[in-house]
């Protein structure tokens, strides 16, 4: 157990993001699983991640030291912050990330993400100095939500990251989810169009069947893998890649994604006790032509097996 106290200049911060903070080292699958337990109080009273502390408050933190210094144990490999390596090379990373972990910053958080780990992970290795300028910052391809977990590609250099975004245009990377929705499919497999909009002050997508002035269409491949008491669970293939699509797309056909707190339902989510959304990107397939220097990973494909958070 470790006990820390908050000063002014963590005042009216949520609380998982001051413990990011005072531990960046500890992986975060085992902060949200102290929340979970229950195992953080502030001032005596159990709190949730989403509390805003004050300064003077006395934290207690139910965390093995090692695991909160993010310290292996003898003859394990160091603990992970958010993401584990599939495959890397000198060119890019491969890394599944965790549920709850945003990709970059955002308007509720700015540090500990992502990137951020990611960043840490190669200076660590002698292969990021981010106070050299010559010295290329490690770059998102693609993008994932917070609570989506699942493979990322990250480009380790500039001809990586322009020979990558342009194979994802083309469609030449293939991105699978594996996910589970309320309710029975209609059928076993289908392509699905629509078309979305997008609400930038509400950060949230619209679906409609017909097209508007500043919709975008989407394609949406799924098939059924199995049914268990009124949940489907799907593989579904990106064909278009919008934002919050296939989250927004399933619940606009009356098939929402099972712990989606915005595209949900409430109700199912709470009798299910799911906090987190049902939705992992579990492969990706470089089905890719005339890739220049990354021409090696033609035809190789990587797979994962979700970790879903209840």
């Amino acid at each position: 157990m470790r006990e820390v106290t908050i000063d002014s200049k963590a005042e009216g911060k949520k609380i998982d993001r001051v413990i990011r903070d005072l531990f960046p080292n500890m992986p975060a699958s085992a902060m949200h699983k102290a929340f979970r337990k229950k195992d953080i109080k502030v001032n005596g009273i159990r709190v949730k991640d989403d509390h805003v502390v004050q300064d003077g408050d006395k934290v207690e933190i139910y965390i093995i030291d090692e695991i909160l210094d993010g310290v292996p144990k003898e003859g394990e490999a160091k603990l992970n912050r958010g993401f584990t390596v599939v495959y890397e090379d000198q060119n890019l990373m491969i890394v599944n990330k965790e549920q709850g972990i945003p990709v970059h910053p955002d308007r509720e958080q700015t540090n500990n993400t992502l990137i951020d780990y990611i960043k840490a992970y190669l200076q660590e290795k002698g292969e990021y100095n981010p106070k050299d300028p010559s010295s290329f910052p490690p770059s998102l391809c693609h993008r994932l939500d917070r609570n989506t977990g699942g493979l990322l590609i990250i480009a380790k250099n500039s001809p990586s990251l322009e020979t990558l975004l342009e194979k994802i245009k083309l469609k030449e990377i293939k991105k699978f989810y594996l996910c589970k929705v309320t309710g029975k499919m209609p059928k076993k497999q289908e392509e699905l169009k629509a078309y979305l909009e997008k609400d930038e002050k509400k950060s949230r997508v619209f679906i409609s069947d017909k097209p508007s002035r500043n919709s975008q269409e989407i394609i949406t491949r799924y098939r059924v893998l199995s049914y268990d008491n009124d949940i489907s669970s799907l593989e579904v293939e990106l064909i278009t890649g919008r934002t919050h699509q296939i989250r927004a797309h399933l619940a606009h056909i009356g098939h929402p994604i099972v712990g989606d707190g915005k595209y949900g339902l409430n109700s199912v989510n709470r009798a299910l006790k799911a906090k987190y959304q049902a939705l992992w990107a579990y492969k990706l397939v470089f089905d890719i032509k005339n890739a220049g220097h990354l021409n090696y990973l033609r035809g190789r494909s990587f797979e994962v097996s979700p970790e879903f958070k209840a």
